[in-house]
């Protein structure tokens, strides 16, 4: 499948130089004199090299169809987790290596999907986001201004994040997991 670099996003996998890569961060540059372009930071599926590219933003670049599963976590184990089929039931391990940095996010019984290339898997789509608590907040300063003023603290799974002057410990919170950055208080 044909998209063009502005549609690229972070998780996708594309065919570049003959080999599959994954796109990590992607940056929308517009500099002031020239072409806008796509600063992507890829690595490549089967050796783990990181590479950093720039595509033009009309570039056409090859998505690769990819077969999805809907899994529930069931355990974790070390480095590795435990994923249970939705439709067939069959138990799917895991590596850590695979899910990357958004494995901190994973919770019991949270269904993910698993993204599967020929039979290999290839990645885990963690939900857009999770509810986490907060377990430690710094306390508010009285001369900061209301806007734009956040405070760091930390959450259950001891990720630090910024957060509004009124999130204190123990408030549940909804929080991005592609950025690790906070949506809004849980409801």
């Amino acid at each position: 499948m044909k998209i063009s670099a502005n549609e690229l996003r972070i998780g996708m996998l594309i065919e570049y130089n003959g080999k599959l890569w994954t796109a990590g961060k992607t940056q929308h540059v517009k500099p002031g004199k020239g072409g806008a372009f796509v600063q992507v930071e890829m690595k490549e599926l089967k050796t783990g090299t990181k590479l950093n590219e720039r595509f033009r933003s009309d570039e056409i670049l090859e998505k690769v169809r990819l077969d999805e599963e809907e899994c529930q976590l069931l355990y974790s184990d070390g480095d590795s987790y435990t994923f249970m089929n939705m439709t067939t039931f069959d138990q799917i391990q895991v590596s850590k290596d695979i899910i990357g940095d958004s494995a901190c996010y994973l919770k019991d019984n949270m269904v993910v999907k698993i993204s599967m290339y020929e039979g290999e898997i290839v990645g885990v789509v963690l939900p857009d986001t999770v509810v986490m608590e907060v377990i430690e907040a710094d306390a508010v300063v009285k001369a900061q201004t209301a806007a734009s003023s956040y405070k760091p603290a930390v959450l259950e799974n001891g990720i630090r994040i910024l957060v509004p002057p009124h999130i204190e410990a123990g408030t549940k919170i909804v929080v991005n997991t592609a950025d690790s950055t906070y949506v809004e208080r849980a409801k």
